[in-house]
C-alpha cells in the first residue's frame, strides 16, 4: 500500500499474482504449476483459484513471492529456477515499481516427455 498526493493504492496479493502466473509460463521448460501439499491441491479444487501454485506476501519493504512449478524433464533445474527468479523479479518490478525483496521457486515435480 502506498501514501499518494491523491490518495492511498493498494494491490492486492491476487493481482501480483496474475503477473507472475503470465510471467512463469514465459520460461522454458515450465510445463505447469503445483501445489505445495495435498491439502493445496484439494483446497484449489474447491475455490478454483486461477493462482495455482504461487504465494505472494507483500511487506512495506517490498513483495516476497513464492512458487511452486513442475518442469520438463531433462531441463537445467538450476537454469529454469534462476530463469524463473529473473523473469519474475523483473516483470513485477517494471509493473509495480515496487521492489521484490525475494523469489523462491519450489520444484514440485518433474514431467517426462510422452513420445
Amino acid at each position: 500500500m502506498a501514501q499518494e498526493p491523491f490518495g492511498t493504492i493498494d494491490i492486492s496479493p491476487s493481482a501480483v499474482s496474475t503477473i507472475v502466473d503470465r510471467a512463469v509460463h514465459e520460461c522454458y521448460g515450465v510445463v505447469g504449476m503445483a501445489n505445495k501439499s495435498l491439502t493445496g491441491g484439494i483446497a484449489h479444487v474447491l475455490s478454483r483459484d486461477s493462482h495455482k501454485g504461487i504465494d505472494v506476501s507483500i511487506r512495506t519493504d517490498g513483495i516476497i513471492i513464492d512458487i511452486y512449478v513442475i518442469v520438463q524433464y531433462g531441463t537445467r533445474i538450476r537454469a529454469v529456477a534462476e530463469s524463473i527468479q529473473n523473469t519474475v523479479t523483473y516483470h513485477v518490478e517494471q509493473a509495480l515499481n515496487t521492489p521484490v525483496q525475494a523469489v523462491n521457486v519450489y520444484i514440485q515435480g518433474m514431467r517426462l516427455n510422452e513420445e
